[in-house]
């Protein structure tokens, strides 16, 4: 058996600066693909060992996609005949040491010059433990495979229930957020609802199926202009998803969601993606951290630190014109990334460093077939086919990999045309601790 003790970093000793990148998503992707060349020893460490493409989870957990079609394994993206003196080692940071300029993993520790957090975010249940112990978070392929395997249950258990009052609850779909993840994912159910479920389960009424939209504030999309905001809203009511807005959930215990007000809501599946907060990571004085961000200046270095850096979503760079952060989305974060591989550049060759300014590319967002809405200038907003086209091609764009490309809009294609998406396999079946009438229902499919 293998002895945990005898595992190391392994990184050899260089003359070169160390460069530790600690988190694979868009931030640190584009650092590291843009240091090639640059004369650093670049070590990237994750808790998972691929990039995975974020804005197409919601498909994932709507079986539109599977999870290898919006991954890619980091390994591949950074062999050694693609970029000589980097490393990839797939291991959880603890914590960060920045008198002894030293990375803290569970299987040791790691010497740097310099620093780059790129943890990103995860999700922010506002101290709710209840909601946080039974709900379905959306952050991560693990997430999305145990929504799915969660949605199919039960319309599984809904196909062979004859108690009404069961069924109802196996047949509504909470999700709390009408920010993109949320107004994607309801729209996704609604379009299964409508061109896939009933012929896949003919026993079941699925005009009984019910999909609620929870929104805190007055409108969904509330990072997008008002004009795609009420479109949005338009689109959600012609797919018939009920839209509460101004509306907060209180409580969840597996099987009825409270809402403020109290009015009850028997659910199953109540999706969480209502908010985030930064993947923080031990180490750091409290006066770098503001709204479980961390501090930075125009050059994303870290308050009090000339060599420790944060990009992305974890990093909170005030402007004049983001007073409160740029946005969490991938651009800021792309776009960090590859001007810190110049800075860095910059830095070790005595240059002065350039300031980051965030160029905004527009916002999108999809709501099913034909609709989505596009903020592609504070004075031009676009919606219905048009948008939905534009969202195709972004996302396409931005898929890591020729394969990932081929494969997504191959699926893409095939449902247009057929309404199909997907191969509905319940491959790994989920039960929530507690939940024992899904127990009971698969324990009798278990095999030794």
């Amino acid at each position: 058996m293998l002895d945990p003790t005898t595992l190391t970093l392994n990184i050899p000793h260089t003359t070169k600066p160390r460069v530790v990148i600690i988190g694979g998503g868009f931030g640190g992707l584009n650092l590291a693909k843009n240091l090639k060349g640059k004369d650093f020893q670049v070590v990237l460490l994750d808790r998972q060992n691929y990039h995975g493409f974020w804005p197409l989870l919601y498909q994932v957990a709507t079986a539109g996609l599977e999870p290898d079609a919006i991954a890619e394994p980091l390994r591949k993206m950074f062999g050694s005949d693609k970029f000589e003196d980097f490393y990839f080692r797939l291991v959880k940071v603890n914590g960060v040491n920045t008198a002894e300029k030293t990375v803290h993993t569970i299987i040791g520790d790691l010497a740097y010059d310099y620093l780059v957090i790129a943890t990103g975010t995860k999700s922010n249940y506002f101290g709710n433990e209840q909601i946080k112990k039974n709900a379905f978070p959306l952050k991560q392929i693990p997430h999305a495979l145990n929504l799915r395997s969660q949605l199919l249950q039960c319309f599984e258990q809904a196909s062979m229930t004859q108690d009404p009052v069961l069924q109802q609850s196996l047949l509504n779909f909470v999700i709390v957020g009408g920010g993109p993840t949320g107004v994607e994912t309801a729209g996704a159910l609604a379009e299964m609802r409508k061109h896939i479920l009933p012929s896949d389960y003919p026993g079941v009424d699925f005009s009984k199926m019910n999909i609620y939209l929870i929104e805190g504030m007055d409108r969904v999309l509330p990072p997008m202009s008002p004009q795609s905001s009420a479109k949005t809203l338009k689109y959600l009511q012609e797919l018939s998803i009920h839209v509460k807005l101004n509306m907060l959930v209180e409580t969840y215990d597996g099987q009825v969601a409270k809402l403020k007000g109290g009015q009850l809501i028997k659910t199953q599946t109540l999706v969480w993606a209502a908010g985030v907060q930064g993947a923080l990571i031990e180490g750091f004085p409290t006066k770098t951290i503001e709204r479980g961000r961390i501090l930075v200046n125009p050059y994303n270095q870290v308050m009090d630190f000339d060599n420790i850096f944060a990009i992305g979503d974890i990093a909170l760079m005030k402007t004049e014109k983001w007073p409160n952060g740029h946005p969490g989305v991938a651009q800021p974060a792309i776009q960090q990334g590859k001007l810190l591989a110049k800075n860095l550049h910059r830095l070790v060759t005595g240059q002065n460093l350039e300031p980051f300014t965030y160029h905004d590319k527009g916002s999108l967002a999809i709501i099913g077939r034909n609709r989505a809405v596009a903020d592609l200038s504070k004075k031009m907003q676009v919606g219905g086919f048009l948008a939905w086209v534009i969202w195709l091609l972004v996302h396409l764009m931005y898929l890591i990999g020729f394969r990932n490309k081929l494969v997504v809009l191959s699926n893409w294609v095939y449902k247009f045309f057929t309404y199909q998406s997907g191969t509905r396999l319940i491959i790994r079946p989920f039960v929530r601790k507690g939940d024992l009438v899904k127990r009971r229902f698969l324990s009798k499919y278990e095999t030794e």
